[in-house]
Formats: C-alpha cells, structure tokens, sequence
C-alpha cells in the first residue's frame, strides 16, 4: 500500500516537473475562495457566469496588487488571460514580477483604451514596463519615451479578454500577447532583482478581470 501512494504521487507531480522545470497551473477563483491571495489596495470579487468563474479586481485610487502565493519566481514564463475596458485612463492591467515587497516590484501591464487609439503617440503606449519604487512609467516616459512602452501590433478587442505573456530572465522581459510569434514589448530589466513574489497589478484608478495564471519557472 506504501509502495502505491508513492506512485500515485509521483504521477500526481509529473505534470508539474519536466526536464528541471516547474509548471504551475493557477486556478485564481480558488486561490481566493480559500483566502490564499493578498490584496493591496484594492477590492476582490468573484463574478461567475456560464463561461466560469472569474476574479474582479474593483477600481481604485493609485496602484493596486494582489499577490499571489509564489514568492520565489525567477526566470521562465508567465501567462495570464486578462480583460480590461476601452475606457479612457480607466484601464490599466497586467502582471507584478520580482516582488520584495508592496513598494518593490517589477511590472509589465497593458493600456486597453490606447489598442485603437487614433492617435499614433497614444498608440505607442499600449504596453508598459515600470520597476518600482525608482523607474515609474512618468519617469520612463519622460527620460526614454518608447522604449518601455510599445504599440501592440494586431491588438485584441479592448473590451474581450485577452493574453498577456511573459518571458523573464535574469536581465530581459519580453511581452506577448495572444498567440503572437513576435513580442511587443522586449526591454532589459531596471534593477538587479533576480528573483521575488509574483502578482496581479491594476494601476491608478484601474480594476480588471481575470482568470488562471500558467507559470512555467526555468
């Protein structure tokens, strides 16, 4: 009987562990139903409908993260499906890496409002790389205009949801979205943070819809 709960767990942990590499399949609904996330900032709903569960992230003055139980991730990929609104300044949603703490962050997230702008500089401000506290997207945009933010070719519906892929290694970030070959974004990391906690960021007066998270940790 020992012998067969020994390999019943091992088939159980297969799944997870492939040639060194941890995958994790994130189920956010039930993450909160079991009082597992931590909430910065902003207020948690669960909203289901025919299609499944999903978590609501309400709107809020100032930056907002719900850090997930994953306190050590460092190179790999993350992915996550996510949806915003085509409201202007109200829309601002993606993924904290890096984490040491609420302060101390990397963040790579999407302006859905500025997908279809008709303004080609708006355009250009689709997708947004910060490190915080140090490197805020006014600072960035100020000293390096377009360099940390990029326009999204082939943009999704900004009132669909969509997906936001990460690829992150010691010093570069790379962003996709959708089943994109080429990234949109790819920028070299602002500090010299090699590992940290892994959250859902919603910026100033932002909230947004999500649901399960993939990692796959190199």
């Amino acid at each position: 009987m020992k012998k067969q709960i020994q390999f019943i767990s091992t088939l159980t942990l297969f799944p997870l562990f492939l040639f060194g590499q941890l995958r994790q399949d994130i189920d956010l609904v039930n993450l909160y139903s079991n009082g597992k996330l931590k909430s910065v900032n902003r207020e948690i709903k669960i909203v289901s409908v025919d299609s499944g569960a999903y978590l609501k992230i309400k709107e809020n003055k100032k930056e907002g993260i719900v850090w997930l139980p994953v306190k050590d991730f460092k190179n790999g990929t993350i992915q996550i499906q996510m949806r915003g609104k085509d409201v202007f300044q109200r829309s601002f949603i993606g993924i904290a890496f890096h984490g040491a703490d609420d302060n101390n962050y990397d963040a790579v997230y999407c302006r859905p409002f500025n997908f279809f702008a008709k303004d080609s500089v708006r355009r250009i401000h689709a997708v947004q790389y910060i490190s915080h506290p140090d490197f805020t997207w006014e600072k960035l945009r100020k000293e390096r205009n377009a360099v940390f933010e990029k326009e999204i070719i082939n943009p999704p519906n900004p009132n669909d949801w969509f997906t936001l892929k990460l690829v992150i290694d010691s010093t570069t970030v790379k962003a996709y979205i959708n089943d994109a070959a080429q990234p949109s974004l790819i920028v070299e990391k602002l500090n010299n943070r090699k590992s940290g906690k892994l959250g859902l960021f919603t910026a100033d007066s932002s909230g947004g819809d999500f649901k399960n998270i993939k990692i796959s940790d190199n």
